[in-house]
């Protein structure tokens, strides 16, 4: 696993990292709650505990690369710049949402954040990062795609597609696994011979390499790294981030497959956590600073909840928007 390199690190930024991941987590807190309160409706998959990974990555690219990601992608969508209220009325299924209210949960999409998606589909989101990357070699442009996916998806036909085609044309695509155990509620090693992802890209001739996810400077730095590399080279790059979930898979998931110790051991070393006592033992950052971030996390939230609340519903008339392309005279 990488280690930073040890580079400074100063009060200002260390303090918009952690201002970045406390908005995340009140952001799926609050969605937490709501969904026992049946405002937000479907399905849900929630972020906590992988906040390094959404924020160190954002931080490390740049706004004109195009993002693939998941069905559990508010927090990357929240740090790719998409504002919290569009996600929160698109939660709610309403009109203001960044989908109009008809993607819901899993396919917040905002394209003048170069955001193209969440996918419901396992592994549905590296084709369309590939699809991007080949678009964009052929532009002779210099920005890369980076699709974000779980370690369920290794296992799926699509990732190695994906990875092959990504090799084979030497496309500027950065693979971003979020490796966090479990495929649902199936442990990693009970469902894959091989448990090394990045071993796996590497079998497709693909630089890789695993990072500690938990680690929001480790995670910024190898991002960064490979996606300068992928830039002035070419050629795809994997990154497995191995990071760990808090909550259950889905709102619908009793997670009976594994134990409350192993939950809290992570918990301990989760990246808001982790972030907090280094900045303290630093002496850049104090309680105090702390408790003003969240304040401002919550009232963000709320103010977002309040947006969603009041937002309108699309009109039935409206029910056939979108569904084919409109003719033009």
């Amino acid at each position: 696993m990488r280690a930073p390199t040890g580079a400074p690190v100063t009060r200002e930024h260390g303090l918009e990292l952690l201002r970045e991941m406390l908005r995340i987590r009140c952001f799926e807190d609050r969605c937490y709650q709501l969904y026992g309160q049946m405002k937000i409706r479907g399905f849900l998959h929630l972020y906590n505990g992988e906040e390094a990974v959404a924020v160190g990555a954002m931080r490390a690219l740049r706004p004109s690369d195009a993002i693939v990601s998941t069905y559990r992608e508010h927090g990357h969508a929240i740090a790719r710049g998409i504002a919290m209220s569009k996600v929160m009325a698109e939660l709610y299924g309403k009109q203001t949402g960044c989908s109009r209210g008809r993607g819901g949960s899993m396919h917040l999409f905002d394209a003048s954040k170069r955001f193209y998606g969440g996918n419901a589909i396992v592994a549905g989101g590296l084709p369309i990062a590939v699809g991007l990357a080949l678009a964009q070699k052929l532009q002779r442009e210099s920005d890369i795609s980076v699709c974000f996916f779980g370690d369920g998806a290794v296992a799926e036909g699509e990732f190695h597609e994906s990875l092959n085609l990504a090799s084979l044309w030497q496309l500027p695509a950065l693979f971003l696994c979020e490796n966090n155990l479990y495929a649902m509620g199936t442990a990693l090693e009970r469902a894959q011979s091989e448990t090394d992802i990045a071993a796996r890209a590497r079998a497709y001739r693909i630089d890789a390499a695993a990072v500690d996810g938990m680690d929001v400077f480790a995670v910024e730095e190898s991002v960064r790294g490979a996606a300068e590399r992928i830039r002035h080279s070419g050629g795809p790059a994997l990154l497995e981030m191995r990071t760990y979930r808090f909550r259950a898979h889905s709102m619908f998931d009793p997670q009976l497959y594994r134990d409350k110790a192993e939950i809290e051991a992570w918990q301990k070393k989760g990246p808001i956590i982790t972030l907090t006592t280094r900045l303290k033992a630093l002496g850049l950052m104090t309680e105090d600073d702390y408790q003003r971030l969240e304040r401002e996390a919550s009232a963000e939230v709320e103010s977002a909840v309040q947006f969603a609340e009041s937002s309108p519903w699309e009109p039935v008339e409206d029910l056939e928007r979108f569904v084919y392309a409109e003719r033009r005279a």
